[in-house]
């Protein structure tokens, strides 16, 4: 099961998605982070508790995409917020 560290939020600013650090996590994370609509959806599937399956379903029905094509996605953007320190599970 994934989940977004706590301290993190995200928040759209001129047309992108920016995670911004809360609180003490400011320490932490020195950065920004900036994603497409596409990360948008995966962040706040995340937020909801969504577990991969979930979210693979929602990124296709939404975006009309196969079940391959939208897993790929997620584990790409899995990895982003791994590397950034932002993922836990």
């Amino acid at each position: 099961y994934m989940k977004i560290k706590s301290g993190f939020v995200l928040r759209q600013a001129a047309g992108s998605y920016i995670i911004v650090p809360t609180g003490n996590a400011h320490l932490d994370f020195n950065g920004m982070i900036t994603f497409n609509a596409t990360g948008a959806l995966i962040w706040k599937a995340l937020e909801e508790g969504l577990d991969k399956a979930q979210t693979v379903q929602r990124l296709a029905d939404v975006y009309s995409v196969d079940e391959k094509t939208a897993e790929a996605d997620i584990e790409e953007f899995y990895q982003k917020l791994r590397g950034a320190g932002l993922l836990e599970g």
